[in-house]
């Protein structure tokens, strides 16, 4: 089955992550992730119809683009952090940190994401919701942002 399904929708899975992430190298290596892990999930997927299979794929994929992005956006500020010992600025940024970590899963990939910088309409697609969602979802992340920094 996951042969059948490599050899059906590997190009037209490709083609889509290529768009998403402007980088065949990534793309790639996310397509063969996705499958590796539905080799690994076979006896779920034996139990799903066949659309319900590409859209497995295409939702791990998407999946595994966005804690790319977060665990690349975490890895550059450990990076970036000095050996010293912190300035007060640098408490700052820890303080920020800690404060986004507040946010639920999604509200993180959303607010970094749109701070490394994708659009409503890009951050839309990779969730599969509505650019005006995301608009509305980001400007609720921003009031607790605000709530929290004022306490």
């Amino acid at each position: 089955m996951i042969e059948r399904l490599y050899s059906t929708y590997y190009k037209e899975l490709l083609g889509w992550c290529s768009i998403m992430t402007q980088d065949l190298q990534q793309a790639e290596d996310l397509v063969q992730e996705a499958f590796l892990r539905a080799m690994h999930h076979t006896a779920l997927l034996d139990k799903l119809e066949e659309q319900q299979r590409v859209s497995w794929l295409y939702r791990t994929i998407k999946n595994l683009y966005i804690d790319k992005i977060r665990h690349a956006s975490f890895e550059t500020t450990v990076e970036e952090m000095p050996e010293s010992v912190a300035e007060p600025d640098e408490f700052v940024q820890v303080d920020y940190e800690q404060i986004i970590l507040q946010l639920s899963e999604e509200e993180q990939k959303l607010f970094l994401m749109q701070y490394q910088g994708y659009d409503s309409k890009e951050l839309g697609q990779i969730f599969g919701i509505p650019s005006g969602t995301v608009r509305a979802k980001l400007s609720s992340v921003r009031k607790k942002l605000r709530a929290v920094l004022q306490e």
